[in-house]
């Protein structure tokens, strides 16, 4: 059994409702019903949103969910994506699962708390709850695990205990971070047993002192720890089929899970 996924690889959309449209209408005619977007897609990077005032985020936020609503249903598919929520006057940074008759949202658990990169201190996320997302597409169990989450054994090891086939990584990796980030979902993949497909931001933004270059590279990662396909730092696309008799043979071979099982650690 294998399940087509679309990963694709963007900036901060327009307004307009053109290119949204115009890619996920490639996915529909190709029978992808499963579509993937990077971190600070639908909205602003966060640097930007800091200086943006918070009726504009809102109405930025309102826009691009309508949008997004109105493609699942159109279409007939499913889209995961990041987006800046606002309920009861905060922000909270959630990805949002848009599916034809209904959108449900996740927030996001560990949120990176730098003194040039303070996404902590800014949103109003509840970070005591430890869950990880997780649903099951076309017979595939597939869990979320957002960007600076990856880094976090906590949330692995519910991949670990809930079978996941598929990690789906929304990022918005930058600097020079692209091969630790290979290198750490190489391992993830290999360690836990799963597919996991990364899909990162591309585009640029500048301040008085950083430059933030986001490199894509978007990429699906094997559970044997291989890199089986990767993007450049473009706008592009990329299909992946996920086949879950892949899973249960590197499961089987490495026997990593049934170890921790054997010790009640599981």
């Amino acid at each position: 059994m294998s399940v087509k996924i679309a990963a694709i690889q963007l900036q901060t959309l327009p307004m307009s409702e053109a290119k949204a449209d115009y890619y996920v209408r490639i996915c529909a005619k190709n029978g992808i019903n499963l579509i993937v977007l990077g971190e600070y897609v639908l909205n602003s990077f966060f640097k930007e949103l800091e200086k943006i005032p918070v009726p504009m985020i809102k109405e930025q936020s309102e826009h691009k969910l309508t949008l997004f609503k109105k493609l699942a249903k159109e279409y007939n598919l499913t889209i995961i994506a990041p987006v800046v929520l606002y309920k009861k006057e905060k922000l909270y940074k959630v990805v949002a699962r848009f599916m034809p008759n209904i959108t449900l949202f996740y927030e996001q658990k560990f949120l990176i708390n730098y003194k040039h990169w303070d996404e902590d201190k800014f949103f109003a996320n509840n970070t005591k709850d430890m869950s990880v997302p997780i649903f099951t597409h076309e017979g595939l169990k597939i869990g979320i695990i957002s960007g600076f989450e990856a880094h976090f054994d906590l949330l692995w090891r519910e991949i670990l205990k809930k079978r996941v086939d598929l990690v789906l990584v929304p990022s918005v990796g930058a600097f020079e971070s692209r091969s630790r980030w290979n290198e750490l979902l190489k391992t993830r993949a290999f360690l836990n047993g799963v597919y996991i497909l990364r899909v990162n931001r591309i585009g640029s933004f500048k301040d008085k002192t950083h430059s933030w270059y986001f490199y894509g590279s978007s990429a699906l990662y094997s559970p044997e720890g291989i890199i089986e396909a990767s993007l450049g730092d473009n706008e592009e696309m990329l299909v992946s089929e996920i086949d879950a008799d892949v899973v249960l043979e590197a499961r089987k071979a490495w026997g990593f899970r049934n170890q921790l099982i054997k010790k009640g650690l599981l």
